[in-house]
């Protein structure tokens, strides 16, 4: 049995739409690329050379020299010394009083944190403070104290908080706390 020939493909050299029958020659010629694409090749080394030759500042070369290296321009600068202009200086004296700004006497504080012993009136102002309960999980503890001797007699009025509270401080008095936020003073 035999097959009709294959339809043939172009190869590296065709270009696809030059055969007309499958199997002829080609209607454009080899050597007519060539020298298409070697013409092109030649007018853009020419171009390049050229472009190259000029240098890179472009700049012309001066008479009478050999074109190897533009000429170096040379500039003069004249000073002149200005006239002095006379001086003319003037005096202003002006007076300004100052007055001093109010400024809050220095004095115990109005909060104090939640751990320490305070004397009110010294260390803290006297007053009503108030704190937002425990800083930690075991609560918050105060104490009112009519002296810094530790002892349990000295102990005025006291409180275990779970939560937010409120105690009212005497001047000549101890506070004690612990455990506690931050106590600031309300009234």
């Amino acid at each position: 049995m035999t097959f009709p020939p294959l339809p043939q493909q172009p190869g590296p050299t065709q270009a696809p739409g030059f055969m007309d029958v499958p199997g002829a020659p080609m209607k454009a010629s080899r050597r007519k690329a060539w020298l298409t694409y070697g013409a092109t090749a030649l007018v853009s080394l020419l171009i390049g050379a050229g472009i190259g030759g000029q240098g890179e500042s472009g700049a012309k070369a001066a008479p009478g020299s050999t074109g190897a290296s533009p000429v170096p321009a040379v500039t003069v600068t004249e000073m002149a010394e200005a006239e002095a202009a006379p001086a003319v200086t003037e005096t202003v004296v002006e007076t300004v009083t100052a007055e001093p700004e109010e400024t809050e006497e220095a004095g115990p504080a109005t909060s104090v944190s939640g751990e320490g012993e305070y004397l009110v009136g010294e260390d803290v102002k006297a007053g009503t403070y108030k704190s937002a309960g425990p800083s930690g999980d075991f609560g918050c503890y105060w104490a009112r104290l009519k002296d810094a001797s530790g002892e349990f007699d000295a102990i005025i009025a006291n409180n275990n908080l779970s939560g937010p509270g409120r105690v009212t401080l005497n001047k000549g008095e101890y506070f004690q706390t612990k455990m506690c936020q931050e106590w600031t003073r309300v009234g």
